[in-house]
């Protein structure tokens, strides 16, 4: 959606991740890792950018840091775009995930709430195809230049561990999240 609107994928990619992380610099390396695109079309992005008054750049350590300027002033208006763009792409996303099984309970947490710390990204209990979430994960972590922390657990085991009280499902339950599927407590 928002390719055909700024015209660009990578230009597309690049702003997710400045928008996400507006305190944090990056170099030009780093960001063909982390969003997957060619190291040429990445630098004439930045340089799209910076010559837009969006980023600002540095060299430090014989290495050029890019970072994002949130007094640019049309920066509300570029994340507010950024964001809702990601709540579509996020509905498709669990819409998908709806068709791979038998969900009894499917939470997003951390990146889908912008908690950092959270453990987990996606939490799922129940029956799903690890082979079409993996697609589906990786076509969101091209999407969005971030990696996606999941973890998926049978019935029996998540009983299990909550009779256990085990520490990882409890830091996952009691975190901030949007249940999206809930059928263990309903």
């Amino acid at each position: 959606m928002l390719e055909q609107l700024f015209g660009s994928r990578t230009r597309v990619k690049l702003l997710r991740l400045f928008c996400r992380y507006p305190e944090q610099r990056f170099f030009v390396r780093e960001l063909t890792r982390k969003i997957d695109e060619q190291i040429n079309s990445i630098r004439r992005e930045l340089a799209n950018l910076e010559k837009m008054g969006l980023l600002k750049s540095e060299v430090k350590d014989k290495k050029k840091y890019y970072q994002i300027i949130p007094d640019f002033i049309l920066y509300p208006e570029i994340k507010a775009l950024i964001l809702k763009s990601r709540f579509t792409m996020e509905r498709e996303f669990v819409s998908g995930i709806k068709k791979f099984g038998t969900l009894q309970y499917l939470a997003l947490c951390g990146y889908f709430v912008d908690d950092k710390e959270a453990p987990v990204d996606l939490f799922i209990v129940g029956r799903v195809s690890k082979k079409k979430l993996a697609d589906l994960l990786e076509k969101f972590n091209r999407g969005f230049g971030y990696e996606v922390r999941f973890t998926v657990m049978d019935i029996d085991e998540y009983k299990y561990r909550k009779e256990i009280t085990d520490k990882f499902l409890y830091e996952i339950l009691n975190r901030n999240k949007i249940i999206v599927v809930d059928k263990l407590n309903g």
